[in-house]
């Protein structure tokens, strides 16, 4: 078994063009796909619809046709036959409530396993972690765990930001990752900055995109260099498969 993740921060430049940023990574990664399914069930402020028909374009550049999940007579099938799956961002809470109550979690979690490509930013990269407690989302709906796909062995907290503005009293982004970690001391967990991303290919992790990015655990905060490998840092004790 082997992985092939794209997990991106964001889906919007500064310039607020849609997943412009990533588009040689995104291009790389779905080299030789004809035909994507989104699962659009992050999206809460847009309709399923819409929000597939938004993200359609992108990858007709890329020349991969875009199916939606919602749209299917038989989702599960869906997933099992899919030459790769695309995750969007939206809140990560009724993301894996959603999938939880279409059944679609189990088997998604196995075709990433076997290697299916898997794009996802936002709600759709914190989706492929142990967990989504690091999410940054209000729960707006009760999932029936936190459990995720499981397919990296750390946590991943989307948009990331060191900013404190002035006057602001309530806990920083650091602050909260910090208590996550007295509970989980045995987690890791990575900040991703807007703009960038992780590409995992098998045991391969690289960070992509201009910035820097933290990395938190019981161990101290560690920074991973843009560009770099980063692997024996985010799963210093290997990522286990059978290759």
């Amino acid at each position: 078994m082997s992985r092939s993740l794209l997990l991106l921060s964001n889906s919007r430049g500064p310039d607020g063009r849609f997943l412009a940023h990533a588009r040689d990574a995104l291009a790389a990664q779905l080299a030789g796909v004809r035909e994507a399914l989104f699962v659009p069930f992050a999206g809460v402020t847009i309709d399923w619809d819409a929000y597939t028909a938004r993200v359609a374009p992108v990858l007709a550049g890329l020349g991969v046709a875009l199916r939606g999940v919602h749209a299917e007579s038989d989702p599960r099938a869906a997933v099992e036959q899919a030459e790769a799956i695309v995750v969007g961002g939206g809140n990560t809470f009724r993301l894996l409530e959603r999938l939880q109550a279409t059944e679609l979690l189990e088997p998604m979690r196995r075709r990433v396993a076997d290697g299916c490509p898997y794009v996802g930013w936002s709600a759709g990269a914190v989706l492929a972690g142990p967990t989504i407690a690091t999410t940054n989302d209000m729960p707006i709906v009760a999932p029936a765990g936190l459990g995720a796909l499981a397919a990296v062995g750390f946590q991943i907290n989307a948009h990331f930001t060191d900013a404190h503005p002035e006057g602001f009293r309530g806990e920083t982004r650091r602050e909260r990752l910090a208590e996550y970690l007295v509970l989980n001391p045995a987690s890791r967990v990575i900040g991703l900055p807007e703009g960038s991303w992780l590409e995992v290919s098998g045991s391969a992790i690289r960070l992509g995109g201009p910035w820097s990015a933290p990395c938190f655990s019981t161990d101290g905060v560690r920074e991973l260099d843009a560009g770099a490998r980063v692997e024996t840092v985010l799963e210093p004790t290997g990522w286990m498969a059978d290759d």
